[in-house]
């Protein structure tokens, strides 16, 4: 961890700021606080039950698992950019999978739901459930960012990526 990403760290620690990119420059933003109320009546209901409840679609259930397009993958809920198209890749899970995250765009907690301790990982301005990661991943990272399609909404390139919800 470098000097300045740790400062960085310990300030939004201390002012529950996040310094996060979005779109092509970096914005100061609030981390975004919704009660359960407000944000299930902005989403579907599995998205609801996946992002603010931590369930999990079916497998090969999420069209985002065939996008193929260039683009960037965002929060459903928030609308902050969590991934480029770039960076998604085949992993025959049956969900839509990534090797790598934008800067800053996630926080990770342990999870031990399933006995064994897993890494779960959510949006870092709303804190949204995404997925779990794993060490089995291609390179250059050897990760594997295993992502709820119902959590993620895609935009094509060339599209304007929508406004951070407030």
């Amino acid at each position: 961890m470098t000097r300045r990403r740790l400062l960085t760290r310990i300030a939004q620690l201390f002012t529950g700021v996040a310094l996060m990119p979005y779109a092509k420059s970096s914005l100061a933003l609030t981390v975004l606080k919704k009660n359960k109320s407000d944000w299930r009546a902005l989403l579907s209901g599995q998205s609801y039950a996946v992002l603010f409840e931590e369930a999990t679609e079916r497998p090969g259930s999420s069209p985002l698992n065939g996008e193929k397009r260039a683009g960037t993958f965002i929060c459903a809920a928030c609308y902050l950019p969590l991934f480029n198209s770039a960076q998604k890749f085949e992993s025959g899970t049956g969900w839509p999978s990534f090797f790598d995250v934008l800067p800053d765009a996630i926080g990770k907690n342990r999870d031990f739901k399933l006995i064994l301790p897993r890494t779960e990982y959510h949006c870092a301005r709303c804190g949204g459930h995404q997925g779990h990661v794993f060490e089995d991943g291609p390179k250059p990272t050897g990760l594997r960012y295993c992502n709820n399609g119902v959590a993620l909404q895609f935009v094509p390139a060339g599209s304007k990526l929508p406004e951070l919800r407030t």
